[in-house]
Formats: C-alpha cells, structure tokens, sequence
C-alpha cells in the first residue's frame, strides 16, 4: 500500500460519507444554500449524489482521473455555500460552531482541491 492509495480510500470514505449524510440530514446543508440559488433541498441532494459519485469514483482505477475532476468542481460549486455560512454566521440546526471555524473551512476547499488532485494522478514512473 502507498501513501497514496491510503490517501485516495480517505479521500473516498470522506466523500462517500458527507455524501450519505446529504440524505440522512440534509437540513444542515439546506441552511448554507445561499438565497438567491433555487431549489435548496434540490441543490443538497444533487450534490450529495457527485460527492458519492466521486468518491466510489476515485476508487476504480479506470475512472479516477474524470472523478478527480468531478471532484474538484465539487468543491468549487459548494465554495459559495461555505461563504455564506461563514458571512451569515449560519449554524446548521442543532450546532454550535466556533466563529474562527467558518472562516477555517474556506481555506479547507484548498486542501481537498489539492487532495483529490494528487491522489488521483497517475504515479510517477522512472
């Protein structure tokens, strides 16, 4: 096992995970759609399919890179949402969230973008 297969199957846990959990408890993420998007309940559940998608995706060699990619958008579409919360001090139902936090996990789309960038490149050959 490398580095980065235990990276990509974290990676995949995570998203498959958050993604599930879009289902199970979408309120949360109901809450941070920004107002002026349509249909948040909608927005949620879409993107709780691609974090699924993406994550099962990463997982299978044949389809890693287009899922990397998938991914990447992923966090860019979702970045306006973290905004939000993080300007509108928006606690999702039933949280309590420090205020340093919501600015925190701006920079932590950052982090994922590299994240699924890398470990789903092909390794390096000599």
């Amino acid at each position: 096992m490398t580095v980065k297969s235990v990276a990509r199957a974290a990676l995949a846990v995570f998203m498959i995970t958050i993604g599930v959990v879009h289902f199970v408890a979408p309120l949360g993420f109901v809450q941070i759609v920004p107002k002026a998007l349509p249909a948040p309940l909608l927005l949620v559940y879409v993107s709780g399919v691609f974090e699924v998608l993406g994550g099962v995706g990463i997982l299978v060699p044949r389809t890693r890179r287009l899922a990397g990619y998938g991914l990447i958008a992923l966090y860019v579409a979702v970045f306006p949402a973290n905004i939000n919360m993080a300007m509108n001090h928006i606690e999702p139902a039933g949280t309590h969230i420090p205020e340093a936090l919501y600015w925190l996990r701006l920079p932590l789309q950052v982090v994922l973008i590299a994240w699924a960038w890398w470990c789903t490149r092909a390794d390096a050959t000599v």
